[in-house]
């Protein structure tokens, strides 16, 4: 080790030891004898952890403190709490507060809001939300960012922390709406403000889902006028590319570019490489990036530990068949003779202007039926397409079509898209962190009744379980550092991603044993096993393996903001 790193590792254990000196010895929490992980990436060390309220205030060895609780964590991980940095959990949260397959995972703390955030919202974007929230028994009565994390604060009480970008696409939607057109300069004028006052509301930034209607119809120039707001406030930018397959370089490049002009801090959420023709490009792609920051780009990624996608069944379908919104797509839908061309661009091998997730998935056979919200549909829930084209007697292409008209455009499916190769590579790249890209989901109740994509139950503890104790793929502590510091840092949430006095108390303990995920595609309810406690903000939500009642979470906003 370089002689900077050791002198700086002994300077932190020397100041962790006399600020425990220095503390009163009566905590709230006692975590007793674990084997620190602390989130920087350092070597593990044997010490206690004192709380008290919500904040870290001492760690060392505390054999003389006393405690309103002790946790034992004889033979156990004691590392910061796991930040998931793409949850899409902030409609679910309002649902069911456990956020029970995160929770049991050791996360406490999700990032979201991919393209289009849960606000700012208008009459039209509430009226496109009713469906669904009317299924789930949530009233949608904020307007603003600032909105949606008040009833958060005082009303929703999740048990996990929030914190969200204010989305391009949503943005757009709510200016222009879902029309493949450039907006006017007054409408990108109004743009530039709605991400002002998001920004001023505590988004941690701006985001874009260029795959998807509406954000692909926007031109880099629009994003980057956008970014450059966000950027003044302090903010970060966030993308799902434009393109994870064929065209995946030249998407790295818009990415690189819109860091440049803006001025701004950019990661890539999921990073892959798309279907099979672009298997083995990972390395090339992780060369870029290093590349782009070679040259002053502040640019990383992440990524979750699954070679299947997952995302709307009606992404099968052309991005001309999806453009202008809902009822267009659904009258396209009913015509016959546009229905023929649809299928035959599902098949088209060579398209350039979207990404034909059909064809790159190998058609029906590498797309499953994930969830639906018609009830009248779960039958067919964790099929593939083939076997649903089977079961009603249909080409599978017509069976997604009839599918995206009878739910509505609800219904979501799993995709076969990567190579296992690909996904080791960027896990071991220290550039390259950890996002569920999922929603909480439970075993019980309304998040329950729909099948869904594993991840959502498993990624952290699949990383943990297979890659490093079984693999060895990467160590314990890189891969604790991915989960929490270099997550706290790239979302500037100073006060997590570590243990240190006064810091925040999200912790995560786990017994390194056993932790493992369970959840698998054909049988997905299924919670992780060996996270054994999990505090937030210094109250404990999960207690030997179990969920407890408290509801800590809080929404967290951009330092600085209102």
């Amino acid at each position: 080790m370089r002689l900077s790193f050791l002198l700086s590792l002994l300077a932190a254990t020397v100041l962790a030891i006399v600020t425990a000196a220095q503390q009163p010895r009566r905590f709230d929490v006692l975590l007793s004898n674990g084997r620190i992980v602390d989130g920087s990436g350092a070597p593990w060390f044997r010490g206690d952890v004192g709380i008290v309220g919500d904040r870290i205030t001492a760690i060392g060895a505390l054999k003389d403190a006393s405690a309103g609780t002790t946790i034992d964590a004889a033979d156990l991980v004691v590392a910061p709490g796991f930040i998931d940095l793409l949850g899409q959990s902030e409609f679910n949260v309002l649902v069911d507060g456990r956020a029970a397959s995160k929770l049991l995972q050791g996360v406490t703390t999700e990032i979201t809001g991919e393209g289009s955030s849960i606000a700012p919202v208008n009459d039209r974007l509430i009226g496109e939300a009713t469906p669904s929230a009317t299924h789930f028994g949530v009233v949608i009565d904020w307007r603003t960012l600032g909105d949606y994390l008040r009833r958060l604060d005082l009303r929703s009480h999740p048990a996990i922390n929030v914190g969200t970008f204010v989305g391009a696409g949503g943005i757009r939607n709510y200016v222009v709406g879902k029309d493949d057109r450039p907006a006017t300069p007054a409408e990108l004028e109004r743009m530039k403000q709605l991400v002002a006052e998001a920004m001023q509301d505590g988004a941690l930034g701006l985001s874009t889902s260029l795959q998807y209607v509406p954000d692909r119809f926007a031109s880099t120039d629009e994003i980057v006028e956008l970014a450059k707001v966000a950027a003044r406030y302090g903010g970060v930018y966030f993308t799902h590319q434009r393109s994870e397959s064929a065209r995946i370089f030249e998407s790295l490049d818009e990415v690189f570019a819109i860091a440049e002009r803006a001025a701004i801090p950019a990661e890539i959420w999921h990073l892959k490489t798309a279907y099979k023709a672009n298997f083995g490009k990972m390395p090339d792609v992780l060369k870029r990036i290093e590349a782009a920051r070679a040259r002053g780009l502040d640019v990383t990624a992440d990524q979750y530990p699954y070679t299947r996608a997952s995302n709307g069944l009606d992404s099968c379908l052309p991005l001309w068949a999806r453009e202008g919104g809902l009822e267009k797509t659904l009258g396209r839908l009913k015509d016959p003779a546009t229905r023929e061309r649809i299928k035959k661009d599902m098949d088209d091998a060579n398209a350039t202007t979207w990404e034909n997730q059909w064809y790159g998935a190998n058609g029906g056979d590498g797309v499953m039926l994930s969830s639906v919200l018609n009830n009248d549909l779960r039958k067919y829930e964790g099929m593939t397409l083939t076997q649903i084209g089977k079961a009603m007697g249909k080409d599978p292409r017509d069976a997604v079509i009839d599918l995206v008209i009878a739910d509505r455009g609800e219904s979501s499916v799993i995709t076969a898209i990567m190579s296992e190769d690909d996904v080791r590579t960027a896990l071991k790249h220290p550039l390259v962190g950890v996002g569920t890209d999922s929603a909480a989901k439970a075993e019980d109740g309304r998040l329950s009744e729909s099948k869904s994509h594993p991840r959502a139950w498993g990624s952290f503890p699949r990383i943990l379980g297979r890659y490093v104790r079984e693999e060895r793929l990467l160590t314990l502590e890189e891969a604790i550092r991915k989960m929490t510091s270099k997550a706290a840092a790239r979302v500037h949430l100073p006060d997590r991603g570590l243990l240190r006095p006064g810091m925040a108390a999200d912790i995560t303990i786990f017994d390194p044993a056993t932790i493992r995920d369970v959840s698998t595609f054909e049988d997905p309810k299924h919670y992780s096993v060996g996270v054994k406690h999990v505090l937030v903000n210094g109250r404990r939500v999960v207690a030997d393996g179990v969920i407890t009642s408290e509801r800590p979470g809080r929404p967290l906003r951009r330092v600085g903001s209102q």
